[in-house]
């Protein structure tokens, strides 16, 4: 997977598989000093880190965390994700990360990705215990990925209670939306996800400040 600087015509890809309207910008080059965060981008990345966009895409979601924290380490923030299948029928995992203008932002991100919905609820849990926020989620093919944030200069963690509802029915979600928010969880996103057993299945997460903050 490679962090690639986009002109006019990669910005137009990039609109259309997000659906976001942006725009490029040039600004000055990026020190390659090794006390400057922009080094820990390989050199095609860094001869990137002078746009004011970059795209990020890949087949496998493992490796996706770490191309978003080194951009993030560069001056990054998550502005788009999508999940999708290309014109060669492959899926791909495509994120749009644009330039802060607050350069000391120390921003950390973690991406959860599985097929059981089980599973990711405990994840989300765990990343609540540390203080992630949620910020975006999608699928690709038969996996749920969510993204989540914190801010590393905190001085005390403020924990996230995470609720997860996966039906296939969205007959049912309605009744389970009104008994989460009656609680005091209020929505965060939704998707659907192809099932494990086939057919489509809606994924709703919803989080609230946990008790005892």
């Amino acid at each position: 997977m490679t962090l690639r600087a986009h002109q006019p015509s990669g910005v137009i890809l990039g609109v259309s598989l997000l659906g976001l309207t942006l725009a490029s910008c040039g600004t000055s080059g990026v020190s390659t000093a090794p006390e400057d965060p922009a080094s820990a981008l390989s050199a095609s990345q860094q001869a990137a880190a002078d746009q004011n966009l970059l795209l990020l895409a890949t087949v496998r979601t493992s490796t996706m965390q770490r191309e978003m924290q080194q951009a993030a380490d560069a001056g990054y923030s998550l502005a788009g994700i999508q999940g999708g299948k290309t014109a060669w029928g492959t899926w791909e995992l495509v994120v749009v990360m644009q330039r802060n203008s607050d350069s000391t932002s120390r921003t950390e991100y973690r991406l959860l990705a599985t097929i059981k919905t089980s599973t990711m609820e405990e994840e989300l849990q765990r990343a609540g215990n540390a203080g992630f926020l949620y910020r975006a989620q999608t699928s690709l093919d038969k996996e749920t990925i969510v993204i989540l944030e914190r801010n590393r200069d905190l001085e005390s963690i403020q924990r996230i209670e995470y609720k997860l509802l996966a039906t296939t029915k969205t007959s049912t979600m309605q009744q389970e939306l009104l008994a989460a928010t009656a609680a005091g969880f209020n929505f965060a996103g939704v998707t659907v996800a192809e099932h494990l057993f086939g057919g489509k299945e809606v994924v709703t997460i919803l989080s609230r400040p946990a008790i005892g903050n």
